[in-house]
Protein backbone atom coordinates (compact mmCIF):
# COMPACT_ATOMS: atom_id res chain seq x y z
CA UNK A 1 0.00 0.00 0.00
CA UNK A 2 1.19 3.55 -1.03
CA UNK A 3 0.53 6.68 1.18
CA UNK A 4 0.43 10.39 -0.59
CA UNK A 5 1.92 13.28 2.22
CA UNK A 6 1.53 16.89 1.82
CA UNK A 7 3.91 19.63 2.55
CA UNK A 8 4.20 23.32 2.10
CA UNK A 9 7.98 23.24 2.90
CA UNK A 10 10.16 24.76 -0.20
CA UNK A 11 12.89 22.62 0.81
CA UNK A 12 11.22 19.24 0.61
CA UNK A 13 9.37 20.01 -2.77
CA UNK A 14 12.30 21.24 -4.29
CA UNK A 15 14.11 17.86 -3.17
CA UNK A 16 11.37 15.87 -4.47
CA UNK A 17 10.82 17.61 -7.71
CA UNK A 18 15.06 17.27 -8.86
CA UNK A 19 15.37 13.58 -7.06
CA UNK A 20 13.19 12.60 -9.91
CA UNK A 21 14.09 14.78 -12.31
CA UNK A 22 11.68 17.44 -12.82
CA UNK A 23 11.35 20.87 -13.29
CA UNK A 24 9.09 23.67 -11.92
CA UNK A 25 6.65 24.77 -14.76
CA UNK A 26 3.68 26.76 -15.19
CA UNK A 27 0.84 26.90 -17.61
CA UNK A 28 0.88 30.24 -18.82
CA UNK A 29 -2.55 32.45 -18.54
CA UNK A 30 -3.12 36.12 -19.19
CA UNK A 31 -1.17 38.23 -16.86
CA UNK A 32 1.18 37.34 -14.15
CA UNK A 33 0.80 34.00 -12.19
CA UNK A 34 -0.44 30.50 -14.05
CA UNK A 35 -0.95 26.79 -12.92
CA UNK A 36 1.83 25.21 -11.36
CA UNK A 37 2.84 22.09 -12.95
CA UNK A 38 6.11 19.55 -12.13
CA UNK A 39 7.75 19.00 -16.16
CA UNK A 40 9.34 15.54 -16.37
CA UNK A 41 10.43 16.11 -19.67
CA UNK A 42 7.42 14.21 -21.58
CA UNK A 43 6.61 17.55 -23.61
CA UNK A 44 3.51 18.49 -22.09
CA UNK A 45 2.17 21.51 -25.02
CA UNK A 46 1.80 24.55 -23.19
CA UNK A 47 4.25 24.16 -20.09
CA UNK A 48 7.06 26.58 -20.10
CA UNK A 49 9.58 25.96 -16.88
CA UNK A 50 9.73 28.49 -14.54
CA UNK A 51 12.78 29.45 -11.98
CA UNK A 52 11.97 27.58 -8.35
CA UNK A 53 11.71 31.53 -6.95
CA UNK A 54 8.91 32.41 -9.39
CA UNK A 55 7.62 29.18 -9.11
CA UNK A 56 7.56 28.99 -4.90
CA UNK A 57 6.09 32.85 -5.07
CA UNK A 58 3.23 31.85 -6.80
CA UNK A 59 2.72 28.89 -4.62
CA UNK A 60 2.64 30.54 -1.45
CA UNK A 61 0.70 33.39 -3.37
CA UNK A 62 -1.98 30.95 -3.78
CA UNK A 63 -1.58 29.43 -0.26
CA UNK A 64 -1.16 25.93 -2.06
CA UNK A 65 0.09 22.58 -0.59
CA UNK A 66 2.22 19.97 -2.37
CA UNK A 67 0.13 16.62 -2.33
CA UNK A 68 2.57 13.74 -3.62
CA UNK A 69 3.95 10.06 -2.90
CA UNK A 70 7.18 8.77 -2.86
CA UNK A 71 6.98 5.36 -3.86
CA UNK A 72 4.58 3.20 -5.98
CA UNK A 73 2.94 -0.14 -4.63
CA UNK A 74 5.97 -1.73 -6.53
CA UNK A 75 8.36 -0.19 -4.85
CA UNK A 76 10.04 2.54 -7.62
CA UNK A 77 10.53 6.35 -7.37
CA UNK A 78 6.73 7.88 -7.60
CA UNK A 79 5.92 10.98 -9.75
CA UNK A 80 2.46 11.45 -8.61
CA UNK A 81 1.94 14.94 -7.39
CA UNK A 82 -0.56 17.49 -7.42
CA UNK A 83 -1.00 21.06 -6.19
CA UNK A 84 -3.70 21.58 -3.39
CA UNK A 85 -5.46 24.36 -1.40
CA UNK A 86 -3.98 24.48 1.72
CA UNK A 87 -7.16 24.41 3.70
Amino acid sequence: MTTSQTTTDHQQIRQWVEERGGHPSVVRSEGKGGILRIDFGEGEEGLEQIGWEEFLSIFDDNKLAFLFQEKTADGQDSRFNKFIDRQ
